[in-house]
C-alpha cells in the first residue's frame, strides 16, 4: 500500500476542507510548494494535489503554481481539480503530472475518457464520491449522477483508466472512520487498483485498510493530509505500519490434523463476507423498488443490477462456505 499526501490548494493556499465544501475551507500554509517538499521529506511515497478553484469554478489561478511544484518536486505528483478537456490533460503530463485525476468529467464525457486512456495509457485516473447506498455524486457531491459504483467502475476499468479514486461522500476524516464496504465492493468489481481518497483519522482506522481484501488482492494506497498535520499520527508511524502488512497472511494455511481456531477463521470470514453481500444486495434491492416507484426507470435498473452482483458474488462465496463446511463436518468424524 502506497502512501499519498494530500494538498488542496485554494486561492494560492493549502487548505482543509472539513466535509468536503469548498466554502468551509480552513487555510493551513500559504506555501502548497514548501508543503510538497515538506511531504516529500517525511518519506510519503506520492503527492496527491487538488485544485480546488479549477474543480468548484473553472479558474484556473493556480495552475502555474501547480506547475512549479511539479517542477520542484522530487517524487510522483498526481493532479486533480478542473482537468475538463484534451488539451488540458495533455498540458499538466507535459508539465510533469506523474498521472491526472478526473472526476465529474469523467462521468459526464465517457468518451473523453477512452480518447485520454488512448492517447495517455498509464496516466488517467478517475476519482468516485461514493454515497452509502453507492451512487456517485457529481460536482462537489452537491448532485446525483444516477450511476451506481459497481457499473462505473466497469465501464471505466474498460476504457483503460489505470486506477480509482474511492472516497466517501459527507465523511470528515478527523472525526469519522472509513467505510470498508465500499471499498470491498471496488475491489471485488474491478482488478485495476483502488486507492481510498478519504483518508483515516488515527493508525487503527489505517490498519483496517491495511488488512482489507483477499489473499493477492489488497487496497493499493490511501491517501492522508490534515490527519498527519494534526498530530493524530505521523508518515513515519504510517509507513512502518504499511511496510509491517496485513495480519491476514496471503501464504496458504498449513494442513493440520485437528480443527483449531485458526483453521476456522477462513471459513468465519468467508461467513462475514457472505453477510456483507447479503446485506448489499438487499439495500441495492430496497433503493431499486423505491426508484422504480419514483418514476426513474433507469436508476431502479442500474440498483437492480448492483444487487444481482452481489447475489451472484454470495453465491459463489455461499459454494466456498460449502465446501469447508464439508471439510470441517468430515474432520469431526
Amino acid at each position: 500500500m502506497d502512501l499519498y499526501a494530500r494538498i488542496n490548494i485554494l486561492d494560492g493556499r493549502a487548505v482543509r476542507l472539513p466535509r468536503g465544501n469548498v466554502a468551509d475551507a480552513i487555510p493551513l500554509d500559504a506555501d502548497p510548494v514548501a508543503r510538497a517538499h515538506s511531504w516529500a521529506e517525511q518519506g510519503a511515497d506520492r503527492i496527491h494535489v487538488v485544485d480546488l478553484d479549477a474543480a468548484a469554478y473553472g479558474d484556473m489561478r493556480n495552475r502555474r503554481l501547480i506547475d512549479q511544484l511539479l517542477a520542484e518536486t522530487d517524487i510522483d505528483v498526481q493532479v486533480a481539480g478542473g482537468i475538463r478537456s484534451h488539451v488540458e490533460a495533455k498540458r499538466l503530463i507535459d508539465a510533469g503530472a506523474w498521472r491526472i485525476v478526473m472526476g465529474t468529467a469523467a462521468i459526464e464525457d465517457q468518451n473523453m475518457v477512452w480518447d485520454l486512456c488512448r492517447d495517455h495509457p498509464g496516466r488517467i485516473v478517475v476519482s468516485l464520491d461514493v454515497r452509502p447506498d453507492e451512487e456517485i455524486a457529481t460536482r462537489g457531491w452537491t448532485q446525483n449522477s444516477g450511476r451506481y459504483l459497481e457499473e462505473v467502475l466497469i465501464e471505466m476499468a474498460a476504457a483503460g483508466v489505470s486506477a480509482f479514486l474511492v472516497a466517501e461522500t459527507g465523511r470528515d476524516v478527523l472525526t469519522s472512520s472509513p467505510d470498508p464496504g465500499i471499498l470491498r465492493s471496488a475491489m471485488e468489481s474491478v482488478g485495476e487498483p483502488i486507492i481510498a481518497a478519504g483518508g483515516v483519522s488515527n493508525l487503527e482506522h489505517l490498519e483496517t485498510l491495511l488488512n482489507l481484501g483477499s489473499p493477492g488482492r489488497r487496497l493499493d494506497g490511501v491517501i492522508v493530509g490534515r490527519e498527519v498535520t494534526a498530530g493524530r499520527f505521523s508518515v513515519a508511524d504510517a509507513k512502518k505500519l504499511i511496510a509491517r502488512g496485513p495480519r491476514i497472511t496471503d501464504e496458504p494455511a498449513v494442513e493440520e490434523d485437528t480443527i483449531s481456531m485458526p483453521r476456522l477463521a477462513p471459513l468465519a470470514s468467508q461467513l462475514q463476507e457472505l453477510a456483507d453481500h447479503c446485506e448489499r444486495a438487499a439495500a441495492h434491492a430496497r433503493t431499486a423498488a423505491d426508484r422504480m416507484l419514483a418514476g426513474d426507470l433507469d436508476a431502479g435498473l442500474a440498483q437492480g443490477f448492483s444487487a444481482e452482483g452481489h447475489l451472484r458474488l454470495a453465491d459463489e462465496v455461499l459454494a466456498e462456505v460449502s465446501k469447508h463446511h464439508s471439510d470441517y463436518a468430515g474432520r469431526r468424524k
